[in-house]
């Protein structure tokens, strides 16, 4: 199963694009910890927090990290930004 198909937004399917918010690490790093959002939900979010940045995408994956992982923490990872 597709992890879009996977996670759900509150206000029901995604649809495209697909937004993430995060720090300028996982900005780098490409792979955000928050769940992906509508872009409009986003741009609400960001306009509190100006310092997150806004990534849109077509598509993610969900990593689950194994035992050897340096970050301990499920994340979602980008994988065709727009």
């Amino acid at each position: 199963m597709r992890a879009r198909a996977r996670v759900r937004a509150l206000r029901g399917s995604l649809g495209r694009p697909i937004v993430f918010l995060g720090d300028a690490e996982e900005d780098a790093r490409n792979a955000f910890h928050r769940p992906p959002l509508h872009a409009t939900c986003a741009a609400t979010l960001r306009a509190d927090e100006p310092d997150l940045v806004l990534v849109r995408t077509g598509g993610f994956e969900f990593v689950r990290p194994g035992g050897d992982d340096p970050d301990p923490e499920p994340r979602f990872v980008p994988n065709s930004r727009l």
